[in-house]
């Protein structure tokens, strides 16, 4: 097989999961990419397509960067030698890029939470999104913000097409 199905250098990457909360309840402000330290029935679950991202975070410890919380199932097919589901797993990043996020981290208020999960040319990769936490009526703003701009759009549309309420 030929061509970026083949799993080829410049395939589109492959996602796996995604934490859609992360992007309601952070306002994220800088993103990193991380490889991730996995077992055998690990990335054959994950080429499954199963895993979760909800309760996730990570977290800078002793010079090394760990992931929390994140879910992937015990490969069905596996024996005795399967993995736990929510173990911590390390994650492979640049030391310059672990020390400057810890210079960020300790900032106040400021969180690293994975916001997707994918393959990247045959390697499983976390993206990590370095956010601020919002508050409840921070969300609203959001949400009352975007109502706006979808109503605006729509307006724009019936404009553009001679239609008038």
């Amino acid at each position: 097989m030929k061509g970026p199905e083949a799993g080829t250098k410049g395939a589109p990457n492959k996602l796996v999961a995604q934490n859609k909360k992360a992007r309601h309840d952070y306002a994220i402000e800088d993103t990193y990419e991380a490889g991730i330290v996995l077992t055998g029935t690990e990335v054959k679950s994950l080429r499954q397509g199963r895993a979760s991202l909800v309760d996730a975070y990570a977290s800078v410890q002793d010079g090394e960067v760990w992931l929390i919380g994140v879910h992937i199932p015990e490969y069905t097919e596996g024996t005795w030698n399967n993995h736990a589901p929510r173990r911590t797993r390390k994650l492979l990043m640049h030391k310059q890029e672990i020390l400057r996020l810890v210079g960020k981290l300790k900032e106040s208020g400021l969180a690293l939470v994975p916001l997707q999960l994918y393959f990247k040319d045959g390697r499983a990769k976390v993206e990590l999104g370095l956010g601020k936490g919002l508050k409840s009526y921070d969300k609203r703003q959001v949400l009352a913000q975007r109502d706006a701009d979808n109503e605006i759009r729509r307006e724009m549309g019936r404009r553009v097409k001679g239609r008038r309420p």
